[in-house]
């Protein structure tokens, strides 16, 4: 971040920018990926690809090595504008501390990804780098891209500008909502990610206002991350949380967990919003992370800066 605590603004993607799509974590359906790619080129951007974009390793795609190397050749190479993760899964909080930050502090350019994506985000803001892009392409189960958030995505890359989310009283985490207003960079992500990276590449969340978003959850293991982030100290002096999407393998048993994130965060005697459209969740939307937030849990919004 910058000396006054948000993060630097990537400049604009133009008609004619080079992107690439690298694999810092899993392994892609390559399908999937190149359907992504013809979107982009829809858009007027070039597309290419990392040399390890689909390759595999174990459960990752190629080695450590192999994937820090297509991540920091795309973050050297001036002639890349932005850069697409082509899926989260597992691996990118093993390389998250040897990014080149001095490339990334050079020519900054935006990050797009999310899931376990989340650790290369935060180890950027904790080094200085500029603010990613918490989100994706998200398909419409169609092969086509889910239109609101290919606005919103579109609007973050070329225009910039503030942009309002509004919080959906359908999902889960809505009902952890409570009141009042908190404004400060935001910050956050993965709530298993996040609690990977703490003491090591998660940055100062003091004045932040918190995103939290997770996938699969289960009742033991969003205890024990919540539990660490807070007896931690890492979220001490928070502005306030937006709580984004929990997919729950066992919908039975959504309210429990629900209650027990809440049991947490209540705690913490900041607004709380929840209901938010960020995560693995069902049209979900992508969000500019380091970016002045404005929460708004009265509202039930949430202003983001471009």
């Amino acid at each position: 971040m910058d000396a006054t605590g948000h993060a630097p603004v990537f400049p604009r993607l133009r008609q004619g920018d080079r992107v690439r799509f690298v694999s810092p974590a899993s392994t892609p359906e390559r399908d999937a990926v190149l359907r992504c790619a013809a979107h982009l080129e829809d858009w007027g951007l070039v597309v290419d690809f990392g040399p390890h974009a689909f390759a595999e390793h174990g459960w990752f795609a190629g080695t450590d090595d192999q994937r820090l190397a297509d991540l920091n050749d795309a973050f050297r190479n001036p002639d890349i504008r932005a850069i697409f993760a082509t899926r989260g899964g597992r691996g990118s909080y093993r390389i998250a501390d040897r990014m080149d930050v001095e490339a990334i502090r050079r020519d900054p350019k935006p990050l797009i990804g999310f899931s376990d994506i989340t650790a290369l985000h935060m180890a950027l803001l904790a080094h200085a780098g500029p603010g990613g892009i918490h989100g994706a392409l998200y398909g419409d189960g169609s092969g086509g891209l889910e239109p609101d958030n290919a606005a919103i995505l579109r609007r973050i890359l070329f225009d910039g500008g503030d942009i309002v989310y509004q919080a959906r009283p359908d999902e889960p985490t809505f009902r952890l909502t409570t009141g009042g207003t908190a404004a400060g960079p935001l910050i956050g992500g993965n709530l298993e990610t996040l609690a990977t990276a703490a003491g090591w590449a998660l940055p100062d969340l003091r004045g932040a206002v918190l995103l939290l978003e997770s996938v699969d959850c289960m009742p033991g293991l969003t205890d024990r991350m919540l539990t660490l982030l807070v007896k931690g100290g890492h979220l001490a002096g928070l502005a306030g949380v937006a709580v984004g999407q929990f997919t729950l393998k066992s919908p039975e048993k959504a309210q429990k967990i629900v209650d027990l994130v809440g049991e947490h965060l209540h705690r913490l005697g900041v607004p709380v919003l929840g209901g938010l459209p960020f995560g693995h969740g069902t049209r979900a939307q992508s969000v500019r992370l380091g970016a002045t937030a404005r929460l708004d849990a009265d509202a039930g919004n949430l202003t983001v800066d471009g």
